[in-house]
């Protein structure tokens, strides 16, 4: 059985071009062979700033928006980020989303394909990375940066240089074997 890999589209504003990023990567990832690979896209899960009564860690959910959530980072052995950088930083709603969860992000890989101004969202990137660790997630070195994204859209679709794709493609193999290696301790 193919490793179930989420892409997660990591903003949420109206005018962001992290779906068309997300489109691209996407079909790398299921023309790779190693993954059963969907698109998440935090927007519909309707996350509002973090409202559960009780630590994540106890699982004991009340509000439905958190046990979509919930069943849907359960059911991935991999995550690619999809991440805009915001003031050198990440996006406040994927922050949001990483804590409303524990125990289901626990022992995943994670990969990054970022976007922003010169740095290509690196900076956001590496400040989630931190966040990740805590939930015990295995952040990759292997990533793909866009900078000046919005440069490279034009009529709904992403043209990024070769590079970029075969950088997807070896971020790919590594979360493969990162996802198997770690599959023991997700029981």
């Amino acid at each position: 059985m193919p490793l179930k890999l989420h892409t997660i589209i990591c903003s949420t504003r109206p005018t962001r071009i992290g779906p068309v990023v997300a489109s691209w990567f996407q079909e790398i990832a299921a023309g790779h062979g190693k993954f059963d690979a969907s698109l998440v896209d935090l927007k519909d899960f309707d996350l509002p700033v973090f409202d559960e009564p009780e630590h994540p860690r106890l699982q004991r959910y009340v509000h439905e928006h958190t046990k979509r959530w919930a069943a849907s980072v359960s059911a991935a052995d991999a995550f690619v980020f999809v991440t805009p950088e915001y003031n050198f930083g990440p996006p406040p709603a994927l922050l949001n989303a990483l804590n409303y969860l524990y125990l289901e992000w626990n022992y995943k890989p994670a990969g990054f394909v970022s976007y922003g101004g010169a740095s290509g969202g690196l900076r956001a990137v590496q400040a989630e990375k931190l966040t990740l660790t805590t939930l015990k997630v295995v952040p990759l070195t292997e990533a793909v940066a866009i900078p000046m994204a919005w440069n490279s859209v034009a009529d709904g679709k992403l043209t990024v240089p070769e590079g970029q794709a075969k950088a997807a493609t070896a971020m790919l193999d590594e979360l493969a074997r990162w996802a198997e290696a770690l599959k023991p301790l997700r029981g």
